[in-house]
């Protein structure tokens, strides 16, 4: 085993025991800085690709911006009480429903036979045209979409932090 496959295994294992301690912390502060720890393993991965850009890319933006969202997001909730409240039942019914879905989705996936995603012959990219043209191209409705949701999900939390509502 060379050092790529050591560096391999030490940044796979160490974001899956960052994502279980992301789901086992009760505390949401150190959830999303667990959260932070496994998106730096996830550059880790991203450098060992070759991929630089996306490794700088995963640092800015999402352990750097989209970690100040959450935190800011995390700060106007009233953290106190909401450990007060009791389990509801339409929330663990409709929690284990997305989880059958999602282990359904995983089988379905996984009974296929698997196709590598890019031949031998051509090398990888992952420079700047490579990821924003797609970008701004193909996806760029998803895009949008994913980015007016995070914009309607903040301006929720704001108003349902408020104290009193007129």
């Amino acid at each position: 085993m060379n050092v790529h496959d050591t560096l391999f295994w030490f940044f796979s294992i160490a974001m899956l025991l960052s994502g279980v301690l992301v789901i086992a912390n009760r505390n949401p502060v150190n959830s999303a800085m667990c959260l932070v720890l496994l998106f730096v393993f996830m550059a880790g991965l991203f450098l060992l690709l070759d991929a630089i850009f996306l490794a700088v890319i995963q640092i800015l933006v999402y352990a750097g911006a989209v970690m100040v969202l959450f935190l800011f997001v995390l700060m106007l909730l009233d953290i106190k009480a909401s450990e007060r409240r009791r389990i509801l039942w339409l929330g663990l019914i409709g929690g284990l429903a997305v989880a059958g879905a999602f282990v359904w989705e995983l089988a379905m996936i996984l009974g296929k036979p698997l196709k590598p995603l890019a031949s031998a012959d051509k090398p990888f990219h992952a420079g700047l045209t490579d990821v924003v043209k797609p970008l701004f191209t193909k996806y760029m409705l998803p895009f949008e979409v994913t980015a007016l949701l995070l914009l309607v999900a903040m301006v929720g939390v704001v108003l349902l932090s408020k104290k009193e509502l007129r």
